[in-house]
């Protein structure tokens, strides 16, 4: 509700309803304070002879007419006027309903607080709903507009009244006014000027005029406490992650275009390839189908998540022409080869021709492009025809700008676009926003811009177009902007259905909508006028600001082609989901329901690990197994995690492995797993007990910090085909093992073996043994020899592997208990090596290690790194088998050196190329974590290793191969290669060169780096180049190199300038010299030639030094860009041949051509002559049309060209949108 009465006007965020705090008689009462109690207001500014005499209190039709006019937006149900006698009022009770009375078919009464409401000087009245005890129907609501009288039965003359506005339903059915009237003035002898109290004789008569209005849209004045979209409209909406209402207001859109959804559910997702290749086209289909079947609004999550988007695009409103494109040309990449191709074409896209026609012969030159959507001016444009009329507007090109007509010569002609075709889905972007560049800044555009419902295409049509078909079209969409470029909201109105009505679509809100809310109301402009203070004024929701003109306005319109809507706009039962969706997000649903069962139940249960045999060797590390990995794919030898039930007892348990690992229950045993103190995880007990349960085993054996984890004994059968176990004890201990300190055994201990392979450079288990105490370890030589299928006689090393970090040799001849071996220690065995096989060994592989000890060092400092080809150029000096091969994986020691480093990745290399990698010919560069670019080279030096390279001198994370402490971090695991085509000493012997080849005039750039022996010239600079960009010798012959630094041309560069010489602070150019200058260069030879009267001393050669190095009677000069001022300057500079005596006007379309500037962005362009050159930037002296260029520009002075910088800003923000 705005305005509660002629003197009361109420802010939209003020919290207009209060509850009575205290008193208990008030049954929560919604109360509305107005700051004046009374309407005779005493306005000084209005002219009281002009205005109309008050009507009297009994003349019911003009006190409505006067102080309750209708609003004209809304319709009238019905009017009703209920007049009121109060008698006796200082004996009335403190709470006073007055007599029921009927206005639309709804009963209502006034409340009435003699004495008032939560506000002792003033009298309270309120209308309400008149069900009274009785519960007003289910969903009852009515919107009324309402005023309350009060007034002396003996003098209408006096009376106060009060209006407002209120939508009364069952949970909100009084609304009126807490401070109606203060007390002390209406008791008073003498009431305003008259001679008698307002309340005479304890008597007072109040009138009620209730006007309830009609409410096609349902929401008419909602306050959405527990509104449901899904009961109210049958749809649901979309819920805001942040800053992506532009995005849903889209998304709304095209969901609501029906042969867009029915395509894109035809794009194939049933099986999990399908989904992986088409992941956005998958997610999409997924929300689609969730606003079909949710009762909920739907979020988007899902769908960004595979844009691949992150928290910066959530974050930031992004443009929706350009997601929509993208978008677009994501899903018609999905669709080629299925049922859906060509879909999206054949709905979206129009061709038009851009053509330019001669006047005065029979010419045309012509070019017909598609169009998916268009943008359409709306600054100096009053609707949708004024914006086609100046699409579509010609232009004359005579005089100086006369057309070169092929075969004709200078015409005069018409330049324009025309349409061939629209599509039958028509996407208008409106140019509400635009850049401003007296404020350098993008601007909103609130201006007034009108489009119809109902819009014909035809008069855009060429001649020749083929109208057969008719091009009227309906809207169907209008996405609205309501706020400012740097605050606002997108929301928008739609219609789902050929012949229905519109719905507003606001995030996660869906509601009816009028047509005016729709069409009217978004056309922009100025607020209507009030009629007496001339133009009102709004204030914006997101800036807090007031203006005139609305912030909210169209800013996309969707059209549908009349004779296709109920092609584009099919009925909902022909737009049904694949049958997997429903299937796949069932199935989710169940297993989030299991989830939360599974949270509920939690208590009841409790995780248990457990590892067998067959984990322990496929185990390749130290310890027992890795029982921290929890993923099998990565890590075979991972232990498998359970959730069993507490109150499960060991025999239940045992059953359950039983089932679990197809095995017999008689043969197998679990063992509890202990921590020990040297921080290994090992066997310490067998649980032999089968009526403990679960929960008393791990309380009772299990050390809390590891939670509960087994090992799964297995063992064999016996002749008499009994199982083989060492020892039957089943007593339990009395003292357990409280961290991993054992007591002294008797019985056979469980040992581990595990095999350290030298020749492949693998450590794996390979089973368990018992041994009895007494033993001595050489007595395990048998055991080992049997296990492995050795013959007798094979020599044996053997080690103890006590912890990660220390690795112990064992003496043959000690006891078991001498060399304090316990349950679960593991015996790490290799074969020895003679002299002649560690040769071999190392002669085939360098960083192979030789013994266990060392192959444990660099397990412990192992570490996986991935390598990446630096792709500085499309040519590559190797080519791998198998595409996507190019990247891999290998496993170095953080104490590896450079060359250790270099060996391991070139071995690695070498088996998906096709020739073999030297190791000497890779270079490294370390990779940015944030970017994954590359950062920093690697440098081949003396104490360089892994460690040093990817953790910093220290070894730590986060510090990184650099030189000082700001470096950006870079990431621990990666690395960037190239396989140079010299060795990394000889390039250490050349020179790094980056050249930026301008292959399309100073519009498209190329960088190739280059090393260049130190003695090379540019000559030898140009040979590369010609390799590296793959020139034809054409063009070779015809390239000159320039120097820049900071956006300035510094200096041409002479083939005979070397390469040692070149500063690194600077940028160096290469490019085709422009045919004019080279022309002029020709002319200016030959008419030496002539003058020289046959003394021929200048050949071909000469002339093309002359144009590299700029020497020329019409001389070269140096350009550049700038945003304002020259300080700022900006893009590629460049070189430009001046000509004496040259107008500018002629100068300037030159620079269009070299510049490739052209249109209405040359008219945008200010040319300036910049003096003092490189060194010092003065002030431009701006160039006018009639100057001659030649004569302002001294041997030292630059052009400039002044423009916007483009790259930078809100222009580089849009660039950056993107979907994976």
């Amino acid at each position: 509700m705005d305005q509660l009465g002629s003197d009361i006007l109420m802010d939209a965020d003020y919290d207009e309803k209060q509850l009575t705090p205290t008193d208990d008689d008030n049954d929560n009462v919604a109360i509305i304070t107005p700051d004046d109690g009374d309407s005779m207001i005493d306005d000084t500014d209005v002219d009281v002879t002009t205005e109309p005499a008050l009507p009297l209190a009994t003349d019911h039709d003009a006190i409505r007419d006067r102080f309750m006019p209708p609003y004209d937006e809304y319709e009238t149900e019905a009017e009703a006027v209920f007049t009121w006698d109060i008698t006796n009022w200082r004996s009335l009770p403190k709470r006073t309903n007055g007599p029921v009375f009927q206005c639309a078919g709804h009963p209502w009464r006034i409340l009435f607080f003699p004495f008032g409401n939560a506000a002792s000087e003033a009298v309270s009245f309120y209308l309400e709903q008149g069900y009274g005890d009785e519960k007003p129907p289910e969903d009852w609501y009515a919107c009324a507009q309402f005023m309350l009288v009060l007034h002396n039965p003996n003098d209408p003359q006096m009376y106060i009244h009060h209006e407002a506005s209120h939508r009364f339903t069952a949970e909100e059915g009084d609304w009126g006014f807490t401070r109606f009237a203060d007390k002390n003035r209406i008791f008073a002898a003498k009431y305003d000027g008259f001679d008698r109290p307002l309340v005479e004789g304890d008597m007072a008569r109040v009138t009620a005029y209730v006007r309830v209005l009609k409410d096609p849209t349902g929401v008419l004045w909602h306050n959405f406490v527990n509104y449901d979209s899904k009961k109210e409209t049958g749809m649901v909406g979309l819920r805001n992650q942040g800053a992506t209402c532009y995005l849903n207001s889209l998304l709304q859109s095209l969901y609501l275009t029906g042969a867009f959804r029915k395509a894109v559910y035809q794009i194939p997702t049933s099986t999990e390839e399908e989904r992986a290749s088409s992941n956005s086209a998958y997610a999409l289909q997924r929300l689609f189908y969730r606003l079909q079947a949710d009762p909920l609004a739907v979020s988007t999550q899902e769908l960004t998540h595979s844009f691949g988007w992150e928290s910066r695009q959530i974050f930031e409103q992004q443009d929706v022409q350009e997601l929509s494109r993208i978008l677009m040309e994501k899903l018609e990449a999905r669709m080629k080869g299925t049922d859906a191709e060509n879909a999206l074409p054949n709905m979206f896209v129009g061709k038009m021709k851009t053509y330019l026609r001669c006047i005065n012969v029979d010419y045309e030159s012509s070019r017909i492009e598609d169009f998916w959507d268009l943008q359409l001016n709306v600054s100096g444009c009053k609707s949708l025809d004024d914006s086609f009329k100046n699409y579509v507007e010609v232009e004359t090109l005579e005089g100086e700008n006369k057309y070169m007509a092929e075969g004709y010569g200078l015409q005069d002609a018409r330049k324009g676009v025309i349409f061939e075709s629209f599509p039958q889905v028509l996407h208008l972007q409106l140019k509400r926003f635009e850049y401003d560049f007296q404020r350098d800044a993008m601007m909103k555009v609130n201006d007034r811009y009108e489009f119809p419902e109902i819009w014909d295409a035809s008069p855009y049509l060429d001649d020749t177009a083929d109208k057969s078909e008719s091009y009227i079209y309906h809207l169907h969409g209008v996405l609205v902007h309501s706020g400012d470029l740097n605050a606002g909201h997108y929301y928008s109105f739609l219609k789902p259905e050929k012949n229905g009505e519109f719905y507003r679509f606001d995030d996660d809100r869906v509601t009816r909508a009028a047509k005016r809310e729709a069409i009217d109301d978004n056309f922009g402009g100025d607020y209507a006028t009030n009629g007496l203070s001339g133009l009102q004024k709004g204030q914006n929701p997101y800036t807090r600001q007031w203006s005139t003109k609305r912030s909210n306005n169209a800013y996309m319109l969707v059209y549908v082609r009349e004779s296709r809507l109920d092609q584009i706009l099919p009925p909902e039962n022909e737009m049904q989901a694949p049958q997997h969706l429903p299937t796949k997000l069932a199935e989710e649903r169940a297993a989030a329901e299991k989830r939360k069962k599974d949270r509920d139940e939690a208590h009841l249960y409790m995780n248990v690990q457990v590892a067998t045999e067959a984990s322990f060797k496929a185990f390749q590390g130290v310890d027992l197994i890795p029982w921290s990995a929890d993923n099998e794919e990565v890590e075979p030898a991972a232990p498998k995690t359970y959730r069993l039930l507490r109150s499960w007892t060991v025999s239940d348990f045992s059953d359950f492995l039983t089932k679990q690992y197809g095995l017999e229950r008689d043969l197998i045993r679990p063992w509890i797993m202990v921590n020990r103190q040297n921080g290994t995880v090992r066997p310490d007990h067998p649980l032999l007990w089968d009526n403990m349960t679960l929960q008393e085993a791990a309380d009772k054996f299990s050390t809390r910090t590891g939670g509960f984890r087994i090992f799964v004994e297995e063992t064999t059968r016996n002749a008499e085909g009994a199982p083989v176990w060492p020892s039957e004890e089943t007593s339990v201990p009395s003292s357990p093992v409280v961290n991993g300190n054992a007591q002294q055994q008797h019985k056979p201990i469980l040992i581990f073996l595990k095999y350290f392979d030298v020749d492949n450079q693998v450590l794996s288990g390979v089973g368990h043994i018992y041994m009895h105490p007494s033993e001595k370890a050489q007595d395990l030589a048998p055991h080992i020899l049997e296990l492995m299928g050795w013959e007798a006689g094979v020599s044996l090393e053997l080690y103890e592997e006590i912890k990660q970090t220390y690795i112990e040799r064992m003496k043959p001849k000690n006891t078991l208990v001498a060399s304090e071996i316990q349950d679960g220690d593991i015996v790490c065995f290799q074969r020895h090596l003679g002299e002649v096989e560690s040769t071999a060994i190392r002669q085939s592989k360098p960083t192979a290690c030789l013994d266990a000890p060392a192959f444990y060092d660099y397990l412990i400092n192992r570490i996986f790194v991935t390598f990446t080809p630096k792709l500085t150029s499309p040519q590559q000096n190797f080519e791998v088998r198998k595409e996507g091969d190019e990247k891999f994986t290998v496993a170095l020691s953080k104490k590896d050196n450079y060359d250790a480093l270099a060996h391991k990745a070139a071995e690695q290399l070498s088996l998906v190329t096709t020739a073999s990698i030297d190791p000497s010919h890779l270079r490294f560069t370390t990779a940015n974590a944030q970017t994954g670019k590359p950062r920093t080279l690697v440098k081949r030096q003396a104490g360089t290793t892994v460690s040093t390279i990817l953790f910093g001198t220290s070894g730590n994370y986060g510090g990184g191969y650099s030189y000082n402490s700001s470096a950006a971090a870079q990431a621990p695991d990666h690395l960037f290669y190239e396989v140079l085509e010299m060795t990394l000493t000889d390039l250490e012997q050349r020179k790094a060169i980056r050249v930026i080849w301008l292959s399309d005039g100073i519009n498209k750039e190329t960088a190739y780096e280059m090393a260049m022996p130190k003695q090379s010239l540019f000559s030898d600079v140009l040979a590369a180049l010609q390799k590296r960009a793959g020139l034809p010798e054409e063009v070779v012959q015809h390239v000159r190199f320039y120097e820049a630094h900071g956006s300035k041309v510094y200096k041409v560069l002479p083939l005979t300038h070397s390469v040692v010489a070149l500063n690194e602070y600077m940028t160096v150019y290469a490019e085709r010299i422009p045919a004019e200058e080279e022309a002029e260069a020709e002319a200016e030879r030959q008419g030496t030639m002539h003058d020289a009267e046959g003394e021929v001393g200048s050949d071909v050669e000469f002339e093309e030094e002359d144009a590299r190095s700029g020497r020329s009677a019409s001389r070269l000069v140096h350009c550049f860009h700038f945003e304002k001022e020259p300080s700022k300057p900006h893009g590629v500079p460049f070189l430009f041949l001046l000509k004496e005596g040259e107008a500018f006007t002629d100068t300037r379309e030159r620079l269009s051509k070299r510049t490739w500037i052209k249109g209405k962005n040359l008219e945008k362009v200010r040319f300036a002559v910049v003096k003092g050159g490189q060194g010092f930037v003065g002030r431009p002296v701006w160039v006018q049309d009639d100057d001659v260029l030649a004569s302002m520009l001294g041997p030292d002075d630059h052009l400039g060209l002044e423009h916007p910088n483009r790259q930078r800003g809100n222009w580089a923000r849009y660039e950056s949108l993107n979907i994976r």
